[in-house]
Order: C-alpha cells, then structure tokens, then sequence
C-alpha cells in the first residue's frame, strides 16, 4: 500500500487494517514531500512526520520512504523484487494524476487489489473543518471557555458525524 498519509486519520488505519488483512505483512509505501507537491499541492506533515505516524500504525509491518506518487511500471517491479510484494492495495476511489490512472502499471501486470475507502473522513475535509474552526481566534480565553461549555457544539462550528469505520472480530 502507498500514499501520502498526511494528517493520519482514522480513514487511514482503516485501509491499513484492510490491507494488512489481505496478506501476512503490510509493507507501506509513503509518498515523498516532492511526489505530493508536484501531483495534489504541499503536505501538511513533511516526510519524517507521516512516516513516523505510518511506523507507529500497528497494522504496518515495513514502511518505504520516499515512494513516487505515480507508480510507473519500473518501480512496481523494484517494489516487487525488493519488497516480494504480492499486490498493490488501494481505496477504490479513483486516483487519477494528469488524465492518468496511478495505479496503471500494477492493475496491468495484474498486482493491483482494491478495498473499500472509508466513507466520510478525508485529510482535506480535516484541515476545511480546523481552518472553519479558526474563527475565534482573537477572543481572549474567558471569552472561548464560557461560549465553549454554555453552547452546543453544532453551533461552535464542529461538525460531528457517525462513524464509518468497518470493524472486524479479527
């Protein structure tokens, strides 16, 4: 599995429990702070952070730095030889750079599975909600803790929602 991995959320552990299931190891790819810039803009957390965050993810077995955004066909069969990977695992939403599948290379050589994406939880909805949230960043503390226990969180801005994660007895 690979991928940017930024703001690790709840979405992410997800599809590493989904794919850790799949086989006997996870081996995690994360993309590079460049591979990110040049295909979908800058990352909150550089580098050492997401591969930390990916490190510190029970389901994750090895984690491979640096790894290209857009899987060409040569690094499939590095990954493959170095890593004896059996698949390449995805969210099955589509990821799509310059018109071009990035998972071309692996469904073409018949490596690619896909899992389900967890359903209401994205890095970019994550930092839309903490950016909407910013508004009362001038008031003085007695002025956020009286509006914060005397109001409904609805009305504070913050957005809640059930749940989608998928559980598992494994």
């Amino acid at each position: 599995m690979d991928g940017a991995f930024d703001m690790m959320h709840y979405g992410h552990m997800n599809a590493f429990r989904q794919g850790a299931a799949l086989g006997t190891q996870l081996v995690v790819g994360v993309n590079s702070d460049e591979s990110i810039k040049k295909c979908k803009g800058a990352p909150v957390m550089n580098d050492q952070e997401r591969l930390t965050a990916v490190e510190g993810c029970k389901f994750v077995d090895e984690v491979v730095p640096g790894c290209p955004y857009v899987m060409s066909a040569e690094y499939l069969e590095y990954v493959i030889d170095q890593y004896n990977i059996d698949y390449v695992v995805h969210g099955d939403d589509p990821c799509i750079v310059d018109g071009k599948d990035v998972y071309e290379a692996a469904k073409k050589a018949g490596r690619y599975q896909s899992i389900p994406r967890t359903e209401g939880v994205s890095t970019t909805d994550i930092v839309g909600r903490m950016l909407l949230m910013t508004k009362d960043h001038h008031k003085n503390d007695d002025d956020i803790s009286s509006f914060a226990a005397n109001s409904d969180p609805a009305e504070r801005g913050i957005v809640a929602s059930q749940s989608k994660f998928l559980t598992t007895s494994r």
